[in-house]
């Protein structure tokens, strides 16, 4: 049986860093708030939408404010994401390797549920993804592994049959609390010393080398 892989999607499938930090800015901007860095920003995605904006905020910002900020964001985000979002090498020939060798794939996404399945329907046309989820209401996101369980479910696979591939130590959290197999990337988000220390099965630099191991895995 081919095991099913389960991929995050910003900084694993896809590089959205300028994406996300021009929605954001403008939000900022329109509402007269600092603006911040990409380095900056880089460190603030990863936790969903909310989360995002609440590390973008001025420090003591109100509920009102941070729905205000989250609104724009969200607003500039819809239309221009696009501009902003690229594959990272290799990765589509990796997917259409995977692909190719029959194994289910997935994206497990903590950003939200229409951007995700956006995104990935527009940058990955060829690519038969069995499941896309990204956070919907009153299902908690990831390290909380319920969303990965219920792909798992979805696909008819057990857990144990079934890899977790992210950038961050929350998804190889993921992982290993819906006791799955574990990957990490190393071109995303998270840098590579805070990875290595996650206990994931495997760490990988690069598209080759995450579709070597998979193929040593069959």
């Amino acid at each position: 049986m081919k095991q099913a892989l389960i991929f995050d999607l910003d900084g694993t499938l896809v590089d959205s860093l300028r994406g996300i930090a021009l929605a954001l800015n403008h939000a900022l901007s329109s509402l007269a708030l600092p603006n911040h860095g990409l380095s900056e920003i880089r460190g603030f995605i990863g936790h969903g939408a909310r989360n995002l904006i609440q590390r973008a905020a001025p420090t003591g910002a109100d509920e009102a404010l941070l729905d205000q900020i989250e609104q724009a964001f969200k607003a500039n985000y819809e239309v221009n994401w696009p501009l902003g979002t690229t594959p990272y090498d290799g990765v589509v020939k990796l997917l259409e390797s995977l692909q190719r060798a029959g194994h289910p794939l997935a994206v497990l996404s903590n950003k939200p549920h229409d951007f995700t399945t956006a995104i990935v329907k527009q940058v990955f046309p060829s690519i038969r993804f069995a499941a896309v989820l990204g956070q919907r209401a009153g299902i908690p996101h990831k390290p909380d592994p319920t969303g990965a369980l219920e792909i798992a479910e979805t696909l008819g696979m057990a857990a144990a049959d079934c890899v977790m591939i992210g950038d961050s130590t929350m998804d190889i959290e993921t992982g290993l609390r819906a006791g799955m197999q574990t990957i990490a990337v190393t071109w995303g988000f998270h840098d590579r010393e805070r990875l290595l220390t996650t206990g994931a099965g495997h760490v990988v630099d690069s598209a080759e080398e995450l579709l070597g191991i998979t193929e040593q895995s069959d």
